[in-house]
């Protein structure tokens, strides 16, 4: 799949490996790579050529679209093949570091002319308005160019492009304009992180992840306007209420988010209407347990009460409760599971924040949520590889998805609209700056493709529960309608919400093995 074409590629004794270890077979003409040439070609004598028609083609792609938008109904950036060469560019850089940087550099400039020329030949010129066509290429040239350098940390060449980028990066401007705008904030994050000559690296940023007022509103910004988390969470109790047919005592365990707290009051809501309105006999009783810290727990307690007299109103006996512990700290005995209760755990947005460098956290709680014995996992996460080991391909699938994030907000909501800006810098643009300018424990999101959830599922034990709901999915689209562009596909049993056909999140349901 094309997919597996973005997987995170690391050096193992010579040899090219994905994240999980296993060799990379396709990419033949990259193990003869050495450390004084950077260029992936074995022919010396035609490398010169095949590089720049290698990276221009990137280049090219993104600024097709750079003055108003990187996606168009044509597929944009969904050619992900096309990009190969490009990506493995980017990704190859990190490596370059102490090699032969002149050299490396020289090839940058002969690579930037050229595709400079490619951006206005064929392919840019069909599709880029000719009205201020130069500035939005050229602003996609510096941004770029700017995170080679960052990767370099040259802080004062990079200090120097971001002082020429801001002028362009627009808070109220086109949408690759206002999605610069939050890059070029991530790259001087990054950049003031970078360590004094002779120590090496960045120094680890302090964790993100405090919720401020501002933060607050633009989640319940993005909660109203947005599609993603409603899609999330209708999928989510379709699924569950599939795993509580004929239950007459059901157990939902809710993996609460720093944010989600307040929305999640909507999903229950939906799911004890569902539960007592169904055919057949509806639950005896329904318990459910929110796991989070107490600032998550805290947020949830303002529902509680509201829950409670819903639940009264349907004849439901209904029990919440909280368990104020980190997700890695869960233990079985935090669970107030009660003899003959079936379980159903309850992730949306949550089990990313996980992933560390090492799979050992996110395995850990997985085997815990396994050792429950639940009937069905629900796992709702952004579709996308911000988790790389290396920070040019993060900026760039970064770019991609973003990009695509901020067209969508082009369409639903006028260009001077107070609420999107709010959306974009408060709560996007706080995502971008983590996965741009944070590394360690402090880099919190951590997003990953859906096939590579699978792989992690299964080694923990799980086996797929296919989410045969497509007709019902799109339904509820059609219904919602947030405007049009939004798309839904079924892909493997999971369900994929993407934006013109750019995946943005999927749905997935498992099963213990």
């Amino acid at each position: 799949m094309a997919n597996d074409l973005y997987l995170p590629i690391e050096f193992h004794n010579g040899d090219i490996t994905n994240e999980e270890g296993c060799p990379l077979p396709y990419l033949p003409t990259l193990m003869d790579i050495s450390p004084t040439c950077f260029i992936p070609y074995p022919d010396a004598a035609s490398n010169q050529k095949s590089l720049k028609q290698g990276w221009g083609s990137a280049d090219q792609s993104i600024s097709s679209y750079s003055h108003g938008s990187l996606y168009d109904d044509g597929g944009g950036w969904n050619g992900r093949s096309n990009c190969m060469n490009s990506f493995l560019g980017l990704q190859l850089e990190d490596h370059t570091r102490g090699f032969n940087a002149q050299r490396y550099l020289a090839v940058e400039a002969m690579m930037e002319e050229d595709s400079a020329a490619a951006m206005v030949g064929d392919g840019g010129a069909k599709e880029v308005p000719e009205e201020g066509s130069d500035d939005g290429m050229k602003l996609v040239h510096q941004l770029i160019t700017c995170a080679k350098v960052v990767a370099f940390q040259d802080k004062s060449h990079a200090s120097a492009i971001l002082s020429e980028l801001r002028p362009n990066a627009l808070v109220f401007g086109t949408s690759f304009q206002r999605v610069a705008s939050c890059f070029v904030q991530g790259l001087s994050d990054r950049l003031a992180l970078i360590q004094p000559l002779g120590v090496g690296g960045c120094s680890e940023k302090t964790m993100a992840g405090s919720s401020t007022p501002e933060k607050e509103e633009a989640f319940r910004l993005f909660y109203e306007t947005c599609p993603q988390i409603q899609f999330g969470q209708f999928v989510a109790n379709a699924s569950i209420l599939e795993a509580f047919e004929g239950e007459s005592s059901v157990h939902v365990l809710d993996l609460l988010g720093m944010n989600l707290g307040s929305s999640q009051g909507q999903q229950w809501r939906s799911l004890m209407h569902s539960l007592a309105t169904r055919a057949g006999q509806q639950p005896s009783s329904l318990q459910i347990t929110g796991v989070g810290t107490a600032s998550e727990c805290l947020k949830v307690k303002d529902i509680i009460d509201e829950l409670e007299v819903y639940a009264k109103s349907l004849g439901m006996n209904f029990q919440f409760s909280m368990v104020e512990k980190n997700i890695e700290n869960l233990h079985h005995e935090d669970i107030n599971l009660l003899e003959g209760e079936a379980l159903v755990v309850n992730s949306i947005l949550q089990l990313h924040c996980v992933v560390k460098e090492s799979r050992g956290a996110l395995n850990s709680v997985l085997q815990k949520i396994r050792e429950l014995s639940p009937k069905a996992v629900v796992l709702v996460e952004q579709d996308a590889s911000h988790n790389g080991p290396f920070f040019l391909g993060r900026f760039m699938e970064a770019l991609h998805y973003y990009s695509a994030i901020f067209d969508s907000l082009d369409a639903m909501l006028p260009k001077y609209d107070t609420r999107r800006a709010k959306m974009e810098q408060f709560y996007f643009g706080e995502e971008i700056k983590n996965i741009m300018s944070c590394e360690g424990s402090a880099r919190v999101e951590r997003h990953q493709r859906l096939d590579q959830w699978r792989r992690r599922m299964s080694r923990a034990g799980f086996q797929p529960a296919p989410m045969e709901m497509i007709t019902e999915a799109k339904q509820w689209l059609e219904k919602v309608k947030p405007c049009e562009g939004y798309t839904v596909v079924e892909e493997k049993g999971c369900l994929v919400l993407g934006w013109k056909s750019k995946p943005i999140i999927a749905a997935s349901c498992w099963k213990c093995s």
